[in-house]
């Protein structure tokens, strides 16, 4: 019979049940690191100081550890403010239509959407800015807060900018390939499903308790399908490109991390744009 206890990799005669939250390589007490997030084996350890020394401290995705480990997040929600301030000011009816993602649709100024052209296309990123009503900002900058602050602080600034413009293209590709032409979709809610897709991802890699944040992930789902007026497509386009592209991040081999990390993200990315074109081709053909 196979023997499948698990033993310390430097201690072969001691069972253990904790993993390096980095290589993954079993360890016991003895060898344990106490880390800030999880537990380092000693050759993860002595490898962290010496990458530290070469190139400055990293995060565990292998960012660069910044002085304000959540400035991103506070950028991002200051811009979702300034536009709903400048909704409030203009009016919705004036700054809506011109930031909103619309496949196409026509009102007393003439027709505009993504579909009629390569200058409507900045619609994808300026509708992940556009809130109208104070609960919708309200929630979803409480929200950003909660999950994207702690996952910019694990990513680094440079990733964590990356997975939530993808998350939010991908919320607005599938909101162009499903949703009628006329409709306007606006908010930050599919990136932010991003970020809650890829929280979800990396608490899996580094073994922590899933269930608050799947409890969580499964409250905001059930809204999503059940509340009138949200765009379950932005919601679901923004989970599923969050999560694959934190995948890539969570996941890739520490000698080739950077270039995995990176061609994750750079293929998420295509196949975004492909989701988005052949939605506009649907519109237009």
């Amino acid at each position: 019979m196979t023997d499948q206890t698990v033993r310390c990799y430097r201690h072969p005669d001691r069972e253990t049940g904790i993993r390096c939250s980095r290589c993954e390589r079993p360890i016991c007490p003895e060898c344990m690191v106490n880390a800030s997030v999880g537990f380092h084996c000693p050759e993860c350890v002595r490898d962290a100081r010496r990458d530290a020394q070469a190139t400055g401290p990293r995060t565990v995705a292998g960012g660069s550890v910044a002085g304000d480990p959540r400035l991103v997040t506070k950028i991002l929600i200051g811009l979702n403010l300034v536009v709903f301030l400048l909704v409030l000011a203009l009016g919705k009816e004036v700054v809506t239509p011109e930031l909103a993602l619309v496949g196409a649709a026509c009102n007393d100024s003439g027709c505009f959407g993504v579909a009629l052209g390569a200058d409507q296309w900045y619609r994808l990123i300026s509708s992940m800015f556009l809130h109208e009503e104070p609960w919708h900002i309200g929630f979803n900058m409480l929200s950003l807060w909660w999950i994207g602050a702690p996952l910019e602080g694990l990513l680094g600034r440079a990733r964590y900018i990356a997975l939530y413009l993808i998350s939010g293209l991908g919320g607005g590709a599938l909101v162009l390939l499903l949703t009628a032409p006329n409709t306007a979709t606006l908010g930050a809610s599919g990136a932010i499903f991003g970020l809650f897709g890829a929280t979800a991802v990396f608490m899996r890699r580094l073994r922590y308790e899933m269930r608050p944040v799947l409890i969580l992930l499964g409250l905001n789902l059930v809204f999503t399908f059940f509340w009138a007026g949200i765009s379950w497509q932005a919601h679901i386009g923004g989970l599923v490109a969050g999560a694959l592209a934190a995948v890539g991040m969570a996941y890739a081999p520490r000698e080739h991390r950077t270039l995995v990390q990176w061609g994750t993200a750079a293929g998420v990315l295509v196949a975004v744009l492909v989701v988005a074109w052949v939605g506009v081709a649907r519109i237009t053909g």
